[in-house]
C-alpha cells in the first residue's frame, strides 16, 4: 500500500454484460502478479469466492485488489529505468439484477475496463454499463472479449472478421454517441434558458431603452466529441481472448513491424486500423482511393489477424508439429518440447500467446497510458460529486478541502475526504486478526526451548518438597487464564459476520486508531453541523482496522494514503450504507467540531440502477427465533445495497430484491450466514395497478340520469352530501404526469419543508432511494420544475372536451399525494381549490387564509378520502393509476353540525366523511369496466435458430408478448425482445434453459406497467358466448384469477363458488 509515488497509482473496474468475461481477465492480472498459478487463469475465477458464484458461474458481489506491476519506462533524463504502479481493480457482477454493484463500485474507481463479447455484441447491460461510466466520468477502455471465438466458432475468414470487429467498434461509438448528444441537447436548453433570463433582467434595468442585449461573447460554447470515441489508433481498444491469456493494442503490432517495413511507429500505429493497404510494388501505405480495384489486404488483415488465424489454425484446427515448431523459432518463443509435443491444445494456444501477445502486460500498460492517476482524475470527477447539476468539465477550488480533494494531495495536514460506497459482510473468522498466523521455524524453536525449561524447573520442585509443590500447584492455574478466556472471546465471534465499508480515500492518510466524523448521505452542508437536520446525520467513529481488499482475503495495513481502495473496520452500527469519513487531518478529529468544520463535505449517496420489485414475506420456522430473523434482516439490508427490508403494517417482515436470482441469493445468505435459522418465504408478492376504462359492453350507470361514473354520497346523518364523478384520464395527460412524478414528490417535499424537519427528512429518504416500497421506478423528468404546469395546461389544451380549462382546479395528486390520479374542483363555486395556487402562495411566503370556513372545513377530509381510494383500489386494495375524480357538489347541514358540535361528535362527523369519499371513489371506478395493471419485465434472451420455437413457447405459456426479434449478423443466433407480467415470471429462467438445454439464458428488467384488457367481472351473457363457454364459464378469467390471488394473501373476501362441478358428485345409487 505504501508507495512512494501517488502518480503511480491507478483505480479502474471492469465493467459489462453478464459471461462476457470480466473475472476471467481478473485471473489473467492476478496470475501476472503470481496469486494464483498461470494454469488455472480462467479456470479457477479466483474473485468469484462464493460458493454459489462458482457454482453458477456469474460473479454476484464485487470484489477488489491490489495488484504491484513493474514496468520499464523512461526517467527525466531519458534512461530507461523500472517503474513501480500500483493498480487497484474491482470486479463487477454483470447480471442485471446486481447492477447496483456497478453503481457503487463505479462511483470509487477513475477507469473502467468495458468488456464486450465480440460474438454478443452489445447487448442491454452493455448500455447500462457504458451509461454508468459516463455518468460517473471514467475513463472507459474497451476490451473485445472472445477473440478466439470468430476462428473457433464462426470460422469467419481474417477479412470477415476485420468487418466484423469494425461493426463492433461502430456500435459501441453509437452508444457513446447517444450519451453526448442528449447532454450537449441539455447544455443548449439551459444555455436558452440562461440567455433569456439575463435578457429580462437587463430589460428590467434599462427599461426605457427598446431593445436588451447580452454580451455577444456568451455564444453557446460547442464541445468536441472526438474524444469520447473508441478508435484503435487511440490505443484505448484492446483485442484478447481472456480464456487463452492473449491480447495485443494495435500499439503492439505496430512495434513489431516498423522496423521490418522501415516505417515510423507512431505512423505505423495510426494506419494499421481501418482501410490503409500496403503498396506491393512501391512498399508504400496507400488508402482505399488509390486501390484502383486491386483486390489488396488492408494492413490490419495481413499484418495482424492472418498471423493470429496461423497460429490457432497450425495448434488447433488441423494440428501441425511442424508448422507449430517454426512458429515458436520465428516468434523467439521459449517452450520446452514438451509442451509442444502435448495434446492439450488450448494448453499450447496459452503458452505461445501468453508469451508472444501476454494479456496482463498489455492490459497494465493500456490502464497506465489511458486512465489518469487519482491527482489528474479528482480534478474532473470531484467538481461533479460535489455539484450535481455543474456541467463544465472542472472548476476552480474554493477553499483548502477542495485544493486537497482535487489534488488528491496525502500529505499530513491534509483534510482527510473517504468516501463508503457500500458495506459488506465477512465472517469474523476470516479476519486477519482472528486467523492462526504460521509459526516461523525459530519461534518453533524458542517453544521447545521454553518447554524444556518448564519441565526442568517443575522436576526440580518435585524435589524440593511438599509446600514448594503446593506454591506450584497454586501458580500453574494462574498462567493459562488469557490462554482459557481467548477461546471465551473467539468463539462467538467465529461464528458472527463482521460488517465492513468499501471505501476510497480521496485526499489525506487514514491511519488505524483516529477518531474521523462519519457524514451520513442526508447531512446538508448548507446548514450548520449542530443543526437539528444535521445532528442525527453526524456520526464519531474510530478507525478499528485498515485492510487492503485482496479478493477473498484481507492484508491488515496501519495507514492509507490518497488514491487507494481499502477497506474499514469500525462502522458497525455507525454508517448504514454509505457515508463520508472526514477529519481535519492525518491525526483525527479535534475537541471541537467548530474547529474541524471546514473539513466537513458530503459526497452524496449512489443511485440505483434496478429497482427491487419482487416481494417477499418471510418468518422463522420456530416462532422464537424471530429476534435472529429481525438482526439477520438488520444485517442483510445493510451489506447488500439492493435489498429493501421493512415490517409492514401486518406485521409480517418483507425483503425487496431486484430478481428472482436476488432473492435466491439474500434467502441463502440469512439462512447460512446472517440469521443461521430455517426460514420460510411465502410466494413472491407482486404488486399491481388498478384503473377502469371506457368498454363497449359496461354495466348500467350507477346514477340514472347523471353521467357515468357518477356517485352521490353522504355522511352519518346526511351532514355532508357530495356528489363525485369518476372518469379515465385521457392516456397523453397520465403519461406526462407519471414521466414527472419526481417533478410532484418536490412540490410535496416543498410545502411540508415549512412544516416540520421530520416531514422533511422522510421526504429526502424516498427521494434518495428513487422508488417507493410499492413498486413504483422513478422516470427522468420531461420538463424542469417551473415549466411542469405549463406543460400540463398544453397537453390538457390538446385533449380538448373537459379538460381544456382543468389545471386551475386540479386539486391533487394521488395515491401519496404523487401518482397518476387527480382530485378536481369541479364545484360552481367561483375560487375553486387549486394546487398550482397554493403552492404559488407557498412560494411567495403567504400563508392560507381563512375562507368560506363551513366548506372549506370538509375539504382536507374530501382529499383524504380520495388519497385513501386512491391508494387502497376496489378489485384487491392495490394502487389506482390513470383516473380523475371530479368534486361537483359538496352540501353541508349547519344545523345538524352545529348540534353534532356541541355534542362533541365532531370526529365521527369527520370520520364519516373521509369513509364516504373513500366508497364514492371506489363506486365509481367500478362504474366504468375496471381493469388491472400487471407490473412487466423486458426480456433479452439471446437464443441460436434450432431453439428458437422453444423460447417462443416457453414465453407464449407464461402469457408474454414478443416485441421484437432480429439476427445477429455475422452469427446464427437471434437477439429476442419480450414483455412479461412479473406474477409469471418467478422459475422463467430455469424454464428457459431447461427446455433450451441451457441454450438461451435471459435477463429481466422491470420496465413499468401495462393494462390486462380483460374485465375481472366479465361473465358469459351473449348467445354466442353462452354456447361457446356454458354457462359457467369453463376458461378461467385471468384478470379474476389474479385479483382472487392477491385478495385471498391480503384476508379480503374473494368470491369462489364452493361446489363448482355439482353434476360430477353425484353417486349411481342416488
Amino acid at each position: 500500500m505504501e508507495n512512494p509515488d501517488p502518480a503511480n497509482i491507478r483505480i479502474i473496474t471492469t465493467l459489462g454484460h453478464v459471461d462476457h468475461g470480466k473475472t476471467t481477465l481478473m485471473d489473467a492480472l492476478l496470475a501476472a502478479n503470481n496469486i494464483i498459478s498461470a494454469r488455472m487463469a480462467g479456470k479457477m475465477r479466483y474473485l468469484d469466492s462464493r460458493e454459489d458464484e462458482q457454482e453458477r458461474g456469474i460473479t454476484m458481489e464485487s470484489s477488489a485488489v491490489s495488484l504491484k506491476f513493474h514496468v520499464m519506462g523512461r526517467d527525466a533524463a531519458g534512461e530507461r529505468s523500472p517503474k513501480t504502479y500500483i493498480v487497484n481493480m474491482i470486479d463487477t457482477p454483470g447480471h442485471v439484477d446486481f447492477s447496483s454493484e456497478v453503481s457503487t463500485a463505479s462511483r470509487l474507481c477513475d477507469g473502467a475496463l468495458v468488456l464486450v463479447d465480440v460474438v454478443e455484441g452489445v447487448c442491454t447491460q452493455t448500455v447500462a454499463v457504458l451509461r454508468q461510466a459516463w455518468h460517473d466520468r471514467l475513463r472507459p477502455i474497451l476490451v473485445i472479449n472472445k477473440f478466439d471465438r470468430l476462428i473457433t466458432e464462426l470460422r469467419l475468414a481474417p477479412v470477415e472478421a476485420h468487418h466484423h470487429l469494425t461493426r463492433l467498434i461502430e456500435q459501441v461509438n453509437a452508444v457513446m454517441g447517444s450519451f453526448f448528444a442528449s447532454e450537449r441537447m441539455e447544455d443548449d436548453m439551459r444555455w436558452r434558458e440562461e440567455r433569456e433570463r439575463r435578457v429580462a433582467e437587463k430589460k428590467d434595468q434599462l427599461a426605457d431603452e427598446a431593445d436588451a442585449t447580452v454580451n455577444e461573447e456568451d455564444e453557446f460554447q460547442e464541445k468536441d466529441d472526438e474524444d469520447i470515441y473508441f478508435a484503435p489508433e487511440r490505443g484505448n481498444v484492446i483485442f484478447a481472448s481472456a480464456i487463452d491469456g492473449w491480447g495485443f493494442r494495435v500499439g503492439k503490432f505496430a512495434q513489431l513491424y516498423a522496423t521490418k517495413l522501415g516505417i515510423k511507429e507512431a505512423n505505423l500505429r495510426r494506419v494499421l486500423w481501418g482501410d490503409y493497404f500496403l503498396d506491393p510494388k512501391s512498399k508504400k501505405i496507400i488508402s482505399y482511393k488509390h486501390l484502383r480495384g486491386r483486390p489488396l489486404k488492408s494492413l490490419f488483415v495481413q499484418f495482424v489477424l492472418e498471423n493470429i488465424w496461423a497460429v490457432y489454425d497450425a495448434v488447433d484446427l488441423n494440428p501441425n508439429h511442424e508448422k507449430v515448431a517454426k512458429i515458436v523459432t520465428a516468434l523467439n518463443l521459449k517452450i520446452p518440447p514438451r509442451d509442444l509435443k502435448s495434446k492439450d491444445t488450448r494448453h499450447l494456444l496459452s503458452l505461445i500467446f501468453s508469451q508472444w501477445l501476454s494479456l496482463s502486460t498489455c492490459v497494465t500498460q493500456t490502464v497506465i497510458d489511458i486512465v489518469p492517476a487519482p491527482s489528474i482524475a479528482q480534478r474532473t470527477r470531484i467538481p461533479k460529486m460535489l455539484y450535481p447539476d455543474l456541467y463544465e468539465a472542472t472548476i476552480e477550488p474554493k477553499n483548502k478541502l477542495e485544493e486537497d480533494l482535487f489534488a488528491s494531495n496525502s500529505a499530513s495536514k491534509a483534510c482527510v475526504t473517504a468516501y463508503v460506497s457500500k458495506m459488506f459482510a465477512v465472517s469474523a473468522k476470516d479476519l486477519p486478526e482472528n486467523k492462526k498466523k504460521p509459526v516461523t521455524a525459530e519461534e518453533m524453536r524458542a517453544k521447545a526451548r521454553e518447554a524444556r525449561e518448564a519441565r526442568a524447573a517443575a522436576a526440580e520442585a518435585a524435589k524440593a518438597g511438599e509446600g514448594t509443590e503446593d506454591q506450584a500447584s497454586t501458580a500453574m492455574p494462574y498462567t493459562p487464564p488469557p490462554l482459557a478466556d481467548e477461546p471465551v472471546q473467539v468463539e462467538p465471534a467465529a461464528n458472527a459476520e463482521v460488517v465492513l465499508g468499501f471505501a476510497r480515500l480521496y485526499s489525506g492518510t487514514l491511519r488505524t486508531g483516529t477518531s474521523v466524523y462519519g457524514l451520513l448521505p442526508k447531512y446538508n452542508v448548507a446548514l450548520e453541523p449542530t443543526h437539528p437536520a444535521n445532528a442525527k446525520n453526524l456520526v464519531t467513529t474510530k478507525i478499528e482496522g485498515l485492510y487492503v481488499m485482496m479478493g477473498r482475503e484481507l492484508t491488515p495495513v496501519d495507514a492509507v494514503r490518497a488514491g487507494n481502495i481499502f477497506a474499514v473496520k469500525g462502522l458497525e452500527g455507525k454508517v448504514w450504507r454509505s457515508a463520508t469519513l472526514c477529519a481535519p487531518g492525518e491525526k483525527g478529529i479535534s475537541e471541537s467540531l467548530e474547529n474541524d468544520r471546514f473539513c466537513l463535505i458530503n459526497l452524496g449517496g449512489v443511485n440505483r440502477a434496478a429497482p427491487p420489485i419482487v416481494r417477499v414475506a418471510l418468518e422463522p420456522a420456530l416462532p422464537a427465533d424471530m429476534p435472529k430473523l429481525v438482526n439477520g434482516l438488520k444485517l442483510l439490508s445493510q451489506s447488500d445495497p439492493c435489498v429493501e427490508t421493512f415490517q409492514q403494517q401486518t406485521g409480517e417482515h418483507v425483503i425487496l430484491t431486484a430478481g428472482e436470482l436476488h432473492l435466491e441469493r439474500c434467502l441463502k445468505d440469512l439462512r447460512e450466514r446472517f440469521a443461521r435459522i430455517e426460514i420460510q418465504a411465502s410466494k413472491p408478492i407482486v404488486p399491481f395497478r388498478e384503473t377502469a376504462t371506457k368498454a363497449p359492453d359496461m354495466a348500467p350507470i350507477k346514477t340514472p340520469n347523471a353521467l357515468r361514473g357518477t356517485i352521490h354520497g353522504s355522511s352519518s346523518s346526511n351532514i355532508v352530501k357530495f356528489t363525485i364523478r369518476a372518469s379515465p384520464l385521457p392516456q397523453d395527460i397520465l403519461e406526462f404526469i407519471l414521466q414527472n412524478i419526481s417533478i410532484l414528490k418536490k412540490f410535496q417535499h416543498d410545502r411540508r419543508a415549512k412544516d416540520s424537519a421530520d416531514a422533511q427528512e422522510k421526504d429526502q429518504i424516498a427521494q434518495q432511494e428513487g422508488i417507493d416500497i410499492y413498486g413504483d421506478v422513478v422516470r427522468m423528468p420531461s420538463v424542469a420544475p417551473e415549466q411542469f404546469w405549463e406543460g400540463l395546461e398544453k397537453i390538457c389544451e390538446e385533449v380538448g372536451g373537459e379538460w381544456c380549462d382543468v389545471i386551475d382546479r386540479i386539486w391533487a395528486f394521488g395515491p401519496q399525494k404523487a401518482g397518476g390520479c387527480l382530485l378536481i374542483d369541479a364545484r360552481k363555486s367561483a375560487a375553486p381549490l387549486s394546487l398550482k395556487r397554493r403552492l404559488e402562495r407557498i412560494k411567495a411566503g403567504e400563508t392560507e387564509g381563512e375562507t368560506e370556513k363551513g366548506v372549506r372545513d370538509f375539504d382536507s377530509h374530501i382529499e383524504t378520502g380520495f388519497q385513501l381510494a386512491t391508494f387502497q383500489g376496489p378489485l384487491c386494495a392495490e394502487p389506482v393509476e390513470g383516473m380523475a375524480y371530479l368534486v361537483e357538489s359538496v352540501e353541508i347541514d349547519q344545523e345538524c353540525l352545529d348540534k353534532e358540535i356541541e355534542q362533541n361528535r365532531m370526529a365521527q362527523v369527520t370520520g364519516s366523511v373521509i369513509s364516504a369519499v373513500r366508497d364514492s371513489c371506489r363506486n365509481g371506478l367500478l362504474d366504468w369496466s375496471p381493469r388491472l395493471m400487471l407490473a412487466m419485465y423486458t426480456c433479452d434472451i439471446q437464443a441460436s435458430t434450432d431453439v428458437l420455437g422453444k423460447v417462443y413457447a416457453v414465453i407464449a405459456k407464461r402469457r408474454g408478448r414478443i416485441v421484437a426479434e432480429e439476427m445477429k449478423e455475422g452469427a446464427t443466433f437471434f437477439n429476442v425482445t419480450a414483455l412479461l407480467p412479473v406474477v409469471e415470471s418467478f422459475g422463467f429462467a430455469d424454464d428457459i434453459r431447461k427446455r433450451t438445454s441451457g441454450a438461451a439464458s435471459p435477463q429481466l428488467v422491470f420496465s413499468g406497467y401495462d393494462m390486462l384488457d380483460l374485465d375481472p367481472f366479465w361473465v358469459p351473457t351473449t348467445e354466442e358466448e353462452l354456447e361457446d363457454l356454458g354457462e359457467k364459464a369453463d376458461r378461467l378469467n385471468i384478470a379474476k384469477g389474479y385479483m382472487d390471488a392477491v385478495r385471498e394473501r391480503k384476508g379480503m373476501f374473494v368470491d369462489r363458488k364452493i361446489v363448482e362441478f355439482a353434476e360430477k358428485q353425484r353417486t349411481l345409487k342416488r
